[in-house]
């Protein structure tokens, strides 16, 4: 399966907690229903709170991956 097509990409390295979440927040609540957001992340509780986050406002998470010394999660905006 073929990874989706990011909508809008958000850098976050050298932002730390809660710093990308609040990037992450600002961003969805601007993008459609259907938009993929990537947050890039050097700060490891991101990969932690930032899917927390996702499933308690029931977003789905596309993916959470580690290159390098920081995270990609992508996000799909459900409503």
């Amino acid at each position: 399966m073929s990874e989706p097509t990011v909508t809008e990409s958000v850098d976050a390295r050298g932002s730390y907690c809660p710093g990308p979440l609040m990037e992450l927040v600002k961003t969805i609540k601007s993008a459609q229903v259907g938009d993929v957001i990537e947050i890039l992340s050097n700060d490891e509780g991101s990969a932690k709170d930032i899917p927390v986050w996702v499933k308690k406002m029931k977003h789905e998470l596309v993916y959470r991956k580690k290159v390098n010394d920081y995270w990609k999660i992508a996000i799909r905006k459900k409503h």
